[in-house]
């Protein structure tokens, strides 16, 4: 790589490494060494061919989605390190979006790598579906049927995440159609 090609690389990494690293954490269910390790390897495999890269964030996202299914894809796991409590949350100090975070981590760490992953690509990356599955190589019809589990299995982890949806609408007042007595 040339001078200019290690500078605009360097640029690159500077100005969007915090938002691929946000992408890498949820990806890697919250575990944010693990995720550190993602986005480095992309980074690596991203440096060797800088200079034939057009669009480097596309290329770098797309080098991350494919590393974190290789990992769920592989035979042998590694083993996650589980705690019966989480830390405390700061919650004395107001910080409730704290807490919300750690509900939120807490929750994605127990989906499977595949569920998580495929959330994170429909609703923090807010891909449509067809776009999903041409990445994971698998159908439409699966991302939509793996993503209602998901949801669903989320729901059930973190019930206290319930409430941070949209607000039910208001029922509509059901029409009574009744026979109605008719009076010459």
């Amino acid at each position: 790589m040339d001078a200019a090609g290690q500078e605009s690389f360097r640029e690159f990494v500077a100005g969007r490494s915090s938002a691929l690293l946000k992408t890498a954490v949820l990806l890697s269910g919250g575990d944010r060494h693990a995720a550190e390790d993602l986005l480095q390897n992309a980074l690596i495999k991203a440096a060797g061919r800088w200079q034939r890269i057009d669009e480097p964030e596309a290329y770098v996202r797309q080098i991350l989605y494919r590393q974190q299914i290789s990992r769920w894809r592989l035979k042998w796991r590694r083993r996650e390190v589980t705690v019966a409590e989480l830390p405390e949350s700061g919650a004395a100090d107001g910080a409730a979006g704290v807490e919300l975070r750690l509900v939120m981590r807490g929750a994605l760490a127990r989906l499977t790598a595949r569920q998580r992953t495929m959330l994170v690509l429909r609703y923090f990356e807010d891909l449509p579906e067809a776009d999903v599955a041409r990445l994971l190589g698998c159908s439409v019809g699966t991302v939509r049927s793996t993503t209602h589990r998901s949801l669903a299995r989320l729901r059930e982890l973190a019930p206290e995440l319930a409430g941070l949806g949209p607000a039910p609408a208001e029922q509509q007042p059901s029409r009574d159609f009744s026979p109605v007595e008719v009076r010459p």
